[in-house]
């Protein structure tokens, strides 16, 4: 063995520090208490059929594309594209490759993902215009990934074995990038985005006044014109940190859920979630792209040429299930402090109730998944839990 990992330690080290930065940027504060509480009370039989009938396929689908990107990369592990080129033009042609190869052979079965959307009820966009964003999506990724291809090369060219180092800083510093200039120049080629209407800001103001929060930006993006789901989210970093809400959220809710859901924003505010988010990448990358070196290098075969990005790609495929399961672990614990936050500041647990059986209704959402799915991949707390939450606190209100 040339490398100072062994295939095994690799993803092992990875899941440690994946897990160690989880635990230093858990909440430190104590997990809510959740009454057990039962679907049927909240939802009907056919919510709850109708969600299922939805969401099982779905998975099915996005399994079966896994799949295909797994045979696409072992693949061009055989076989690398760009060999035939210079070392460092091979990686940006071979990456750029592989990244559109996935995305036309995934097409079908994204075409068919889209299709029960429609039929759900759930997407609103054309077809014409769902082909222009995959075009601009595309074309954006496949730059990007012929970037990534052409540094990788280059790097394990300049710096040999020590390749994985630069690479960690590369890592971060490409997700401190894309949060930085991602939510002014990258969201706005797929949608328009406009300041809150006054009564919202007003609202979202004298709710972080006290909460004790400082917030500048507060905008609206037109999410209907591809979806009917709703949401809201906390983005960007600096000078591009905002606070977007989707239009159908302040169409198809009450002032009081829209409040609910300021408040659940406010607290990913207060408590610096993006920054944290980069901190835990910053934590785990140097272990990840070591880990990556070790399978891509000792257990693929990967040469500072042509023959890298299908394997690195395939390493960090290997260990991202263990890095993943990890982050929606330390995701759930920050959204139940959300939700925490958002009952303090509003003291209207009724309404968090109701509004989390509206949008799981709205948006085709199981109640209550399978337990090893929520385990593995659930980035926020079941509905039912969440239900189950201020359910604990009315009690104790009451």
């Amino acid at each position: 063995m040339r490398r100072t990992l062994s295939l095994p330690l690799a993803v092992g080290a990875t899941l440690a520090a994946a897990r160690t930065a989880a635990w230093l940027l858990r909440p430190r504060v104590p997990r809510p208490p959740a009454e057990q509480v039962d679907a049927r009370a909240y939802f009907s039989d056919a919510e709850l059929a109708r969600a299922r009938a939805f969401r099982r396929p779905q998975r099915v689908i996005a399994a079966a594309a896994l799949v295909l990107d797994v045979a696409l990369t072992a693949r061009a592990i055989r076989r690398p594209p760009g060999r035939s080129l210079p070392p460092v033009a091979g990686g940006a042609a071979g990456a750029a490759a592989l990244n559109l190869g996935s995305a036309v052979a995934g097409l079908p079965l994204g075409a068919l993902s889209r299709k029960r959307s429609l039929d759900a009820g759930l997407a609103t966009q054309s077809w014409r215009d769902w082909g222009i964003d995959l075009v601009k999506a595309q074309a954006i990724s496949t730059t990007f990934a012929a970037a990534a291809g052409a540094l990788l090369v280059a790097g394990m060219r300049r710096f040999g074995d020590r390749w994985w180092l630069p690479g960690a800083g590369a890592l971060a510093g490409t997700g401190v990038l894309a949060l930085w200039v991602g939510p002014t120049l990258l969201d706005p080629i797929f949608n328009t985005f406009t300041p809150a209407e006054p009564d919202l800001r007003d609202d979202v103001v004298a709710l972080a006044a006290s909460g004790g929060v400082k917030v500048d930006r507060v905008l609206v993006v037109d999410a209907s014109r591809r979806t009917t789901a709703s949401n809201a989210y906390v983005t960007g970093l600096g000078p591009t940190k905002r606070v977007v809400f989707f239009d159908n959220l302040l169409a198809d809710f009450t002032r009081e859920e829209v409040r609910f859901v300021v408040a659940h924003e406010l607290s990913h505010v207060r408590h610096r979630d993006v920054p944290r988010a980069l901190a835990q990448l910053a934590v785990v990358a140097p272990v990840l792209t070591l880990a990556a070196q070790t399978i891509a290098e000792d257990g693929l075969g990967a040469q500072a040429d042509a023959r890298a990005v299908p394997a690195v790609a395939a390493a960090l495929g290997l260990l991202a299930p263990a890095v993943a399961i990890a982050g929606a672990q330390l995701s759930r614990a920050v959204e139940r402090r959300a939700d925490a936050f958002a009952l303090d500041l509003t003291k209207d647990p009724q309404t968090l109730i109701d509004f989390h059986r509206r949008i799981a209704v709205k948006n085709l959402v199981e109640p209550d998944p399978p337990r090893w799915l929520q385990a593995l991949a659930g980035s926020h707390p079941t509905t039912l839990e969440r239900i189950g939450i201020a359910e604990a606190v009315r009690r104790c209100a009451s």
